[in-house]
């Protein structure tokens, strides 16, 4: 249960800090690249940075190319970040809250087990109706979310 309690107040915590960010579009990574795009808005030279960096000015231009292939480490960001005066941030942007992706998650498994149930019910000429079946699902997904939140995540569930 205290996992269940410290999910829910990460969760929580979390959505609300991510209320602080732009909209998730509004960060997306510049068509030339972060490092490209923040060298020449600084009217710096590839040869420039490669100096600051004590690096050659290829690799200036091969971190720039890294960047775009989404191949470059942490690391390499971080120092030509820090020779142009920035900072790295790292993080992950939920695209919706942390809530409603747990809860969308909990609805599709309580929709699958729901589907099964409804079935053979309606074998047994026993089925719901939409409004019982939906309203079965927001339960099931709620007992979900409270009693199983791991299980949420597994395929085979």
């Amino acid at each position: 249960m205290d996992y269940i309690l410290n999910s829910l107040d990460a969760r929580k915590a979390l959505d609300k800090k991510f209320l602080r960010f732009p909209p998730y579009q509004e960060m997306q990574r510049p068509h030339k690249g972060w490092v490209k795009a923040i060298r020449e808005a600084l009217g710096m030279s590839a040869k420039q940075l490669a100096n600051r960096m004590n690096v050659s000015q290829p690799r200036v231009t091969a971190i720039e190319k890294a960047e775009l292939e989404d191949s470059l480490t942490l690391a390499s960001l971080r120092s030509t970040a820090e020779a142009m005066d920035c900072a790295l941030v790292y993080t992950f942007v939920p695209r919706k809250s942390l809530h409603n992706t747990v809860m969308n998650r909990a609805k599709l498994k309580a929709r699958q087990i729901m589907g099964r149930v409804d079935h053979t019910m309606s074998l047994e000429d026993q089925s719901l109706n939409n409004d019982q079946l939906s309203e079965q699902i927001d339960e099931l997904a709620l007992d979900l979310i409270n009693t199983k939140p791991r299980k949420l995540w597994d395929d085979d569930y």
